[in-house]
């Protein structure tokens, strides 16, 4: 049996400093409570997959989260490397298929993470496209170096380069089904997550009114 694992990637939750984007529309308070709601949901798309997980916080571990998980700080100078350790670790430590999700997706749950998982078993390489370019998922069954390296985060050309790079580089890869990760207000008004929680509304206009 193919020994698998899934990385979280979490922001340590912090007044002014999650979900910066959405800051300055809604406040950083209102932002705090948006990602809040967001981490819970990771969680919970995570807790029932009968799969090892590593969380990696950005600045300091969180006991309250993922109790009984494998936790650790994320290290490197910027996300490709921080991601790329993250890798380098799982496989050093004998898993094979891993994947890497970040924390600020409302519509994610456990079919996407499997799914990911399923893609590795015909593809070397496994996204799951964001909206905005980017992605809310990566998967490897080896290690690709070159994927984390010089890249341009947190810019809406990031996947197409990314893909761009593996198919010179002949490396197959599959895509999940896109999803909208939470990045700005507009992002947030248009997401299902928000539309469907009146608590989460009432409390933003009240911290903006």
């Amino acid at each position: 049996m193919t020994k698998a694992l899934i990385i979280v990637f979490v922001k340590n939750i912090k007044l002014g400093k999650v979900k910066t984007r959405l800051a300055k529309t809604i406040g950083n308070q209102a932002a705090f409570e948006v990602y809040s709601e967001l981490v819970k949901i990771t969680e919970k798309a995570t807790e029932h997959i009968a799969i090892d997980k590593r969380i990696y916080f950005s600045d300091a571990i969180i006991d309250s989260k993922w109790k009984g998980q494998y936790k650790a700080v994320q290290k490197g100078k910027d996300l490709g490397e921080r991601m790329k350790n993250a890798f380098i670790k799982g496989i050093e430590d004998g898993y094979e298929n891993i994947v890497l999700i970040g924390s600020d997706l409302p519509d994610i749950n456990a079919t996407y993470i499997k799914t990911g998982l399923q893609s590795l078993k015909t593809h070397d390489v496994v996204f799951g496209p964001a909206v905005d370019g980017g992605y809310y998922l990566i998967g490897m069954s080896k290690m690709h170096h070159f994927i984390f390296d010089n890249k341009p985060w947190s810019q809406s050309n990031l996947l197409e380069v990314t893909l761009n790079e593996l198919q010179q580089n002949a490396v197959s890869f599959g895509l999940l089904e896109p999803l909208n990760d939470i990045d700005t207000f507009e992002d947030l008004q248009a997401s299902a997550f928000y539309k469907s929680n009146i608590k989460l509304q009432h409390r933003i206009e009240q911290l903006n009114d």
